[in-house]
């Protein structure tokens, strides 16, 4: 079979099999069908807000963008920052009792 220099070849019959999803895949389709995904989310911004971890990571932001200057400090930049310092800085109380609500969620659902 010849390909073409513009185009990809045509696959075969055999390959328009559909994939198999991860049970990752199946559990956050789960999740955001039955909106517990966007019910979780806000439960942890609520949890962050009342443990002062966005306080703190609005601190962090502004000692950095004052350090630096304000005309050179890129959103990207702070995204850089923050993302490590942010997912470590998360308490655990929090990530258990995130992790207890989802566990709940899937005793009671079938995958």
């Amino acid at each position: 079979m010849r390909h073409s220099v513009n185009r990809p070849p045509t696959p075969d019959a055999g390959d328009e099999q559909e994939k198999e999803l991860t049970l990752q895949e199946k559990i956050n389709i789960k999740l955001m069908e039955s909106g517990e995904k966007e019910r979780l989310m806000d439960l942890l911004r609520e949890r962050l807000i009342e443990c002062g971890w966005k306080d703190e990571m609005k601190a962090v932001c502004r000692t950095f963008i004052m350090k630096k200057g304000r005309n050179n400090v890129t959103v990207d930049d702070l995204i850089r920052l923050i993302t490590p310092k942010g997912r470590a800085s998360i308490p655990d109380p929090v990530k258990a009792e995130l992790l207890q609500r989802i566990w709940a969620f899937l005793n009671a659902t079938t995958l």
